[in-house]
């Protein structure tokens, strides 16, 4: 019998996980002839006791991740899907809890936004999906600890006017005129922490908290007169901060999609602000984090390693 036990070797194993991702659940509600959707895309990483199953294949301590695909589905049906962040919460509470050698889980969920279509007769079952931001959550338990991350991407944004940019340094490779008056677009990649601890506050309202902070964070780009891209971030950030107590950190990523007045004197024509070429690269990148003051930033710089 061949011994399949860990040799001395220059090699060791590092961090580790594994799970199963991009579960694509949807779960319709009857209400009546009143029906309504939640549609997910849930990504489910394990770690914990794992040497063995890398050392030696022995897997003896691994839960299939076909098992977690399908507690995914039955907890769908067990549990429902209150929100994106509940429905991830009930997901990482069960993998540490039951499995003596899982440590820690990370629940990673995208929501997709479908739009009810009105319509003449008495059922309420029809959808259109929307053209919207989708939504995301990422919830991460290692048996004491919680940390709830939501936020959102792909949300398109612009004001026609109010925006200028100019006073920045220049040297000789600076060709880019000074604008007093422009376009401000972006579309936005956000992500927000939650102080909330399973035994030290009420669980926060999931679905108004999302409803809240995305309207806080579309008010203050079109209030916010901007002299800069990063000054908008802060103001959407500081927002967020100032009105919802469950928020301590505040992460967005903004590419500056930069709409260029196009040239029509060639053609005899004056463009008065009216024309102008949407560029979509390159483009410029802007990002920081907002934090209430005293707290820490946790949020992985690179947005999209959560």
């Amino acid at each position: 019998m061949a011994d399949h036990s860990h040799p001395a070797r220059p090699a060791v194993l590092g961090q580790n996980q594994y799970g199963k991702a991009e579960n694509r659940v949807v779960k319709i509600t009857r209400d009546g002839a009143t029906h309504h959707v939640k549609d997910l895309n849930v990504s489910v990483s394990l770690s914990g006791d794992m040497e063995e199953v890398h050392y030696s294949g022995s897997n003896a301590h691994v839960l299939p991740t076909d098992t977690t695909k399908n507690t995914v589905y039955a907890f769908a049906k067990e549990y429902g899907i209150e929100s994106a962040e509940q429905f991830g919460i009930h997901l990482a509470r069960h993998f540490v809890t039951s499995q003596e050698p899982i440590r820690r889980a990370r629940i990673r969920i995208e929501e997709y936004a479908w739009q009810r279509i009105g319509t003449s007769g008495e059922g309420a079952h029809s959808f259109v999906r929307e053209g919207r931001e989708t939504r995301l959550a990422q919830i991460t338990y290692d048996g004491g600890t919680w940390e709830v991350v939501s936020g959102l991407k792909d949300l398109v944004v612009m004001n026609s006017t109010d925006s200028e940019f100019w006073g920045y340094v220049k040297d000789k490779y600076t060709t880019l005129p000074e604008a007093h008056d422009r376009i401000l677009a972006t579309e936005v990649s956000g992500r927000w922490r939650f102080n909330w601890t399973e035994d030290a506050r009420e669980m926060p309202d999931w679905e108004k908290s999302y409803e809240q902070i995305r309207k806080h964070l579309l008010q203050a780009f079109a209030d916010t007169y901007s002299l800069s891209l990063q000054q908008t971030l802060y103001e959407m950030g500081a927002r967020i901060i100032e009105h919802r107590d469950e928020i301590d950190e505040v992460r967005f990523s903004l590419p500056n999609k930069h709409h260029f007045l196009v040239d029509l004197e060639p053609f005899g024509l004056k463009n008065d602000n009216e024309v102008y070429l949407a560029a979509d690269r390159p483009y410029g990148l802007i990002e920081a984090t907002v934090l209430r003051d005293g707290c820490e930033a946790r949020i992985p710089v690179d947005l999209t390693n959560l």
